[in-house]
């Protein structure tokens, strides 16, 4: 059996903080891409094909890189034909995030232990028939607390407003374009947000154009007096197959890290503006992560996002934090967040509170920090949803 009880969980100090502390704790997925509509309209999922394959484009990456046909990925294949070349894949997928999402996908949601494999493909399509989920109740199974979507300006946010009654607190992001922005339309539109209960904005720093960031310079402080917190989500290069952009539109996986260099370029930014919101940065190259630890003490309010999209893996969650951890507060982390499409992937939080634990656990077997009961529970517990909670909401 793949998933178990202390999988992941190495040392006997890291299985007891995650059993003790960081497993039974809500979650606060405040930066993700689900659709309010469907988190509204409730529509009953069809199948486990459709679930994991319909608009995830790291599972699409994958294939791809498997030479997996296209018809397989976004075309017309069935979601029996497009999920039995997803096993496939993913059945020699030896050190990618997506083996293990997957088997705690299935466990936790499917009471399904088989293995991915080309042989179980039948019998595991047979199992996840057995269950028939709709968006909020994967969300009331997970045990979310907030989740904070990801919202264009010209949004009427009528489907948060329909949601406020929901269990679940679920909040906007405002995500202008930052290229070719008319300020006075987003200050209009920042302020109708602000009506309808935002508190976030979120922008994709892809281009460190003087328009780009001229136009954060002046949005910067409208959030800085609502109280609201800003999100930058640094160095994505998009669309880079530049034919099948054209052939299937973007958000379809043809996307890489940047390398561009970053410390003056964003401490210019952040020191340029002289009433600065409540920022989290986050970069998708993770040569970077020492730059944004550092940059994080600079600027009171700021700081330093999860491992994010090419990162949210084994050991980009564990440098991430090492980094953080060796340059800066890890007991202050803000800690993880789903970035995802897939109603699924709450069981990522999962996955990130092991690796925590286990890390911590390494360190205090190793002498590095005492085993004091008390301070390990605030940290634990901070990081997997007191802090982003605070911090937020605060």
């Amino acid at each position: 059996m793949l998933i178990h009880e202390n999988f992941l969980l190495q040392t006997k100090t890291g299985q007891r903080l995650f059993q003790d502390y960081a497993k039974h704790l809500p979650i606060y997925d405040y930066h993700c891409h689900l659709d309010p509509r469907e988190i509204h309209e409730n529509r009953e999922f069809n199948n486990i094909g459709e679930m994991w394959l319909a608009a995830d484009h790291y599972k699409w990456r994958l294939m791809r890189q498997n030479g997996v046909d296209e018809r397989y990925i976004t075309g017309d294949a069935t979601y029996y034909e497009k999920f039995e070349k997803f096993v496939e894949c993913v059945e020699s997928a030896i050190g990618n995030p997506l083996y293990h999402w997957c088997h705690m996908e299935l466990t936790r949601f499917f009471d399904c232990d088989l293995l991915l494999k080309r042989e179980n493909t039948k019998a595991i399509w047979e199992q996840c028939a057995k269950f028939r989920y709709t968006p909020q109740q994967l969300i009331d199974m997970s045990n979310v607390a907030m989740i904070g979507t990801t919202d264009p300006p010209d949004s009427t946010l009528e489907y948060h407003t329909a949601l406020a009654g929901y269990k679940t607190a679920v909040k906007p992001s405002f995500r202008p374009n930052l290229v070719g922005a008319d300020i006075g339309y987003l200050r209009e539109r920042i302020e109708y947000f602000h009506a309808k209960g935002c508190r976030l904005a979120d922008h994709g720093l892809d281009v460190f154009s003087d328009e780009a960031l001229d136009t954060l310079r002046q949005l910067l402080p409208e959030y800085a007096k609502r109280g609201w917190v800003a999100q930058l989500h640094i160095g994505a290069v998009r669309n880079n197959n530049v034919a099948e952009f054209k052939r299937l539109g973007g958000d379809i996986g043809y996307d890489s890290m940047n390398d561009v260099p970053l410390s003056q370029l964003v401490n210019g930014l952040l020191g340029s503006v002289e009433q600065l919101p409540k920022m989290v940065l986050y970069s998708l190259n993770p040569n970077h992560d020492p730059v944004l630890a550092t940059i994080t003490g600079n600027f009171p309010g700021v700081m330093h996002g999860s491992a994010w999209w090419f990162n949210d893996t084994f050991d980009g969650m564990r440098a991430q934090m090492k980094t953080l951890a060796s340059m800066g507060a890890l007991n202050k982390f803000l800690g993880m967040l789903t970035d995802s499409r897939s109603f699924l992937s709450y069981t990522r939080h999962d996955y990130f509170r092991r690796i925590l634990c286990d890390m911590l656990g390494e360190w205090v077997e190793a002498g590095h920090y005492p085993n004091d009961d008390a301070l390990l529970k605030g940290i634990v517990e901070g990081v997997s949803f007191y802090n982003a909670k605070a911090f937020f909401e605060g």
